[in-house]
């Protein structure tokens, strides 16, 4: 019985021995993370970017260098002058004293709308001469500000084969200078013959041409850079002067003069072919269509013919006197004028110091 029992506590002793060694897995836990751990850097080899900057592109305009040969000479002669109306006595009035023949394209409108007077684009003589090479032109105007600051274009008609249609045109933009130059002239023609509308000289009104349309001089650029020239003040009544070759006519033409400070633009030339006379106005006051509408600022003369002897009916020509100096009623120059009984206005005026009675109709 005593055996029995010692075997009993030996066996309990084993028995806890061995639960003490086993684990323990009431409590469960869990296994410790570690941290993450960043990843090394990758080294990527950065590629050097070469942007090429294109050089600096000089443009060419193409334009040649402009080379003379040739100038007009400093001192020309001075030929007969060719009087026309001018407006500086009645300007005070508003209104040109009469020559202004809106019909036959002779226009007397050194005005604005206003009937605000410009006297340096009033025409009062112009006048040709030549030397070997040139024709000459000058024109005197009543003041001596070409470059007024309204902008005053001043222009010669040449009619080669005196039908009275333009043919040729030279043509001045301000600045002026008073030394010969050509960089502010142009030269045009009229290739399709329809300066004067449907007639030599009548208004075709309202009539759409394209006047003076091909471009022959560009202020020295073209076939001749010595064609045409101008300067202003140039003495001798020569307010403003131009010169061309000569080899721009065939020696026989008509001529006239124009001042332009209102459309300036000789691809709607005649003018008086553009507007009815009631759209243009008038600067006559007697004239139902008086004061000045859409055609102002605007002076030409009648065309007197060089190189020839004209028959007394070609379109435009300038009126020529009934009677030659010396004759009865008609003084002799030189030597003061008398105004002959015959010439007065308002049918006639009368041009000094020349002694020029001239139809107030033209």
């Amino acid at each position: 019985m005593k055996r029995t029992n010692i075997l009993l506590v030996l066996s309990a002793l084993v028995i806890l021995t061995l639960s003490c060694n086993l684990p323990f897995s009431a409590v469960e836990t869990s296994p410790e993370i570690p941290p993450p751990v960043a990843p090394a850097p990758i080294s990527i080899p950065t590629a050097t970017i070469s942007v090429a900057i294109p050089p600096t592109v000089i443009l060419s305009t193409n334009t040649p260098a402009i080379v003379h040969t040739m100038t007009p000479s400093t001192s020309p002669a001075t030929g007969g002058n060719i009087y026309d109306v001018f407006s500086k006595d009645t300007a005070p009035e508003k209104r040109a004293p009469y020559g202004d023949s809106y019909d036959i394209n002779r226009l007397e409108r050194p005005f604005k709308q206003d009937m605000t007077y410009v006297s340096d684009m009033d025409i009062v003589t112009f006048n040709l001469t030549e030397d070997a090479d040139w024709y000459y032109i000058s024109i005197e105007l009543i003041s001596g500000n070409p470059n007024n600051s309204i902008g005053i274009n001043y222009g010669v008609e040449i009619d080669n084969d005196a039908d009275g249609f333009g043919d040729t045109i030279v043509w001045a933009e301000p600045p002026y200078t008073q030394e010969w130059g050509n960089t502010n002239v142009q030269v045009f023609e009229d290739k399709n013959h329809d300066t004067g509308g449907l007639s030599a000289e009548l208004s075709d009104a309202p009539l759409d041409t394209d006047g003076y349309e091909s471009l022959l001089f560009d202020r020295g650029l073209g076939n001749d850079p010595d064609l045409a020239w101008v300067r202003i003040n140039a003495g001798q009544k020569a307010t403003v002067q131009f010169a061309f070759k000569k080899s721009l006519t065939d020696g026989t033409f008509m001529l006239g003069v124009l001042s332009d400070a209102g459309l300036r633009d000789v691809t709607q030339l005649n003018y008086n072919d553009r507007f009815t006379a009631e759209v243009a106005g008038s600067p006559v006051r007697s004239n139902k269509n008086y004061p000045l509408g859409e055609l102002y600022l605007f002076d030409n003369t009648c065309r007197e013919a060089f190189g020839f002897k004209p028959n007394g009916y070609e379109p435009q020509l300038c009126p020529r006197p009934e009677k030659e100096p010396g004759e009865p009623g008609v003084p002799v120059t030189p030597g003061p004028c008398q105004q002959p009984p015959s010439c007065q206005p308002p049918d006639f005026w009368f041009g000094e110091p020349d002694c020029y009675c001239q139809d107030a109709l033209y």
